[in-house]
């Protein structure tokens, strides 16, 4: 059982970043240094320890967000890989709703990319601290300031310089140390396993010393005791700056920077420091609240050892055809063999087994405490973004958000007699991943696989292939397109029949009217009929529901439209919640036909990094595929565009941009909104 020592000792932290900003190779050097690893895995080579998946190995991606714990310096750091790829942001988001703080990962040639952007939006989303490691320092064009300046301008964070390169490109040596006042270098012949402190060469101690005068400026805005002495100019002790920047960090008033080179073995041992000395504890962020579900009031659970037991199952993966859930434990403790209470569908469930992870690897343990990150095997009804507690104190926490899928597929097994077996590692895949979904397409009998982009469905049909033996022919992917309305209308339905030898009435008078783009849909209930009771107005909006699933043009979902009950027609004798379910649903469909309905597709937010003389024939070729280009910035040798296409005109654009730069360009895309085709 874990002391309350141990919970200030213990660090939850996730590595986010843009694709191919290092984080994968960071977290194996961290697990090196750390001695959890006895041999460094790369990337490159296919022997990331993180990133176990046959799939992450062959692309040198990492896909599925991996767990593992290291213990440096009497802390034991729990680090979640994320992957970097924007089709697999569901990883992302689970991963942070979970974590105390995060490392942001930036190039430093590249700086602020789209993806760290998207990822570090969502970190503020909820509330994490972050540290700022700058990476490939030794790369060419690599360029520590404008990287500084980035995370200023675009991620509106406030960053506290706490090294400075010593040296870059080829020449990058190691960092100057503006809290110690000291150079740090790496030797090469120990893989970095050692380094050395110098005196900071003459060279540079002028900017070391504005650079220092500067961070401790910064500390004195939002701590009293440095201002104190740094307006009295007393010495300010190594001590007291460190607890000045946690301070910062913890209350999201600042970013840690950091620099380095993951690579070549520079830069991680001061980042284990960072994260010890600055990341906050468990114990050191505010207590997650839920709500009670028997009382519906808020609740708070601090993270305590002794209190009501609670927990977030924030993943699901298959593993041997056996489910295994990954849970963080806010508060309280479990062993294995309890059983739990599931608040959200109100089951109980068995923890058969608890296991502590390291990436794929897994060893048994007896129990877990709040602030752990562990994994349980047979819970059978639990799924992504779950609540687990005691039955006792019941709360349900916050679950996770997920995104929609933009675009689909239509899949079929190779040969006839596999169609339940890929009925059956659909549904598995689907409990895996909450932005993967299927269903057979009732008109023509296909089944239809739709997720976040080509990438996340690609894979999909390669894990069918390798985990579940499952060959399958894919159609072309297929645009999720959406229907709206343009204009206000006010509708009356009334619907009398007999069915079944019994009559029928019912009557609503209800009026739709556009919402904004990326709005949900609305119901109101402006209905002043007193005979109205609440089994009618939960019919009507059932019937509403139900009718905007598919729409009056081509049967796709209907989105941002408000409806409004305005009235209602009640007969005592021959009303009930079938009629009014009817009459709400052909109401809606008839508004929709007379408020001019229309059909929006998915537009996507897309970056494209280009050489400057390819730039005439990328912006005609976007200019061909209905794109709007919002904005040019250049970065160093490169163009940087920043455009919003349909998605629908963006399949096979990676091959076009190859082409047109002659390998030279990149981009990245992601959901934007939904607009007019």
């Amino acid at each position: 059982m874990s002391s309350p020592q141990k919970l200030g000792k213990t660090r939850n932290i996730g590595i986010i970043a843009h694709i191919d900003a290092g984080k994968t190779t960071i977290t194996e050097r961290i697990l090196y240094y750390a001695g959890r690893v006895h041999k460094m895995g790369e990337v490159h080579d296919g022997e990331a320890t993180m990133d176990w998946m046959e799939e992450e190995r062959e692309r040198g991606i990492t896909i599925t967000s991996a767990v593992t714990s290291v213990v440096w310096k009497g802390h034991t750091i729990n680090i979640i890989d994320t992957p970097g790829h924007v089709d697999f942001t569901v990883e992302v988001e689970r991963s942070l709703r979970v974590l105390d703080g995060a490392i942001g990962v930036f190039c430093a040639v590249g700086g602020v990319e789209p993806q760290s952007e998207t990822v570090w939006h969502q970190a503020d989303r909820y509330k994490v601290p972050k540290i700022a490691y700058i990476n490939k320092m030794d790369r060419i064009g690599a360029d520590f300031h404008r990287a500084v300046n980035m995370i200023k301008d675009r991620l509106r964070a406030n960053p506290l310089i706490l090294q400075l390169p010593w040296g870059s490109e080829d020449n990058f040596m190691g960092v100057i140390d503006l809290l110690k006042m000291r150079a740090v270098a790496w030797q090469a012949e120990t893989l970095g396993a050692e380094f050395q402190e110098f005196p900071i060469p003459d060279e540079l101690m002028e900017e070391a010393s504005r650079y220092r005068e500067s961070l401790i400026e910064s500390l004195a805005e939002h701590d009293d005791a440095i201002m104190e002495k740094y307006v009295s100019e007393s010495p300010i002790e190594i001590q007291d700056l460190k607890q000045s920047v946690r301070a910062a960090t913890v209350a999201l008033k600042g970013v840690p920077i950091l620099c380095g080179a993951a690579l070549r073995n520079k830069g991680i041992q001061p980042l284990l420091d960072g994260i010890a000395d600055f990341l906050p504890s468990p114990v050191d962020v505010p207590p997650i609240t839920g709500h009670n579900p028997e009382t519906g009031n808020e609740e708070s659970r601090p993270s305590r050892l002794k209190g009501p037991f609670s927990a977030l199952a924030f993943k699901v993966i298959m593993d041997q055809g056996r489910k295994m859930t990954y849970l963080r434990i806010y508060s309280g403790s479990v062993k294995a063999g309890d059983t739990v209470f599931n608040p959200g569908k109100n089951v109980k469930e068995k923890l058969a087994r608890l296991l502590r992870m390291h990436s794929n690897k897994r060893e048994r343990i007896d129990d877990a405490t709040s602030g752990d990150i562990v994994a349980a095997m047979g819970l059978k009804l639990t799924t992504t973004g779950d609540t687990l507690c005691s039955e006792d104190h019941p709360i349900l926490l916050e679950p996770i958000p997920f995104n929609t899928p933009v675009i689909t597929m239509a899949i079929e097994p190779k040969r006839i007699q596999d169609d339940s077996k890929l009925m059956d590692a659909l549904g598995k895949l689907g409990e895996e991943d909450p932005t993967f979904r299927f269903k057979i397409d009732e008109e023509t009998g296909q089944t239809v696989i739709s997720g976040m982009g080509e990438l996340h469905l690609e894979i999909i049909a390669e894990r069918l292939k390798r985990e579940f033996f499952v060959e399958t022919n894919q159609g072309k992917p297929q645009v999720v397109y959406r229907e709206t309305i343009q204009k206000k209308v006010e509708h009356e339905e009334v619907f009398q029949k007999e069915l079944a030898g019994q009559q029928h009435f019912a009557g609503v008078r209800i009026a739709l009217s556009p919402l904004p783009r990326g709005a949900d849909n609305r119901f109101v209930d402006r209905c002043h009929n007193p005979n109205l009771t609440p089994e009618y107005l939960s019919a009507i909006r059932e019937g509403i529901e139900e009718s905007a699933t598919s729409g009056v043009v081509m049967g796709y979902p209907v989105i941002n439209v408000e409806t409004v009950l305005l009235d209602a027609q009640i007969h005592e004798t021959y009303s009930n919640e079938m009629g009014f379910r009817i009459a709400a649903s052909m109401a809606f469909r008839n508004a929709c036909q007379l408020a001019e309905p229309l059909i929006l597709e998915p537009v996507m937010k897309t970056e494209i990094l280009i050489p400057e003389e390819f730039m005439g024939e990328v912006i005609g070729d976007l200019n061909a595929r209905q794109g709007k280009i919002e904005q040019i910035t250049s970065r160093g040798p490169f163009q940087v565009l920043l455009a919003t296409v349909p998605l629908s005109r963006m399949f096979g654009y990676s091959t076009a941009l190859r082409s047109v730069s002659q390998g030279r360009g990149t981009f990245t895309m992601q959901f934007s909104h939904f607009d007019k085709v």
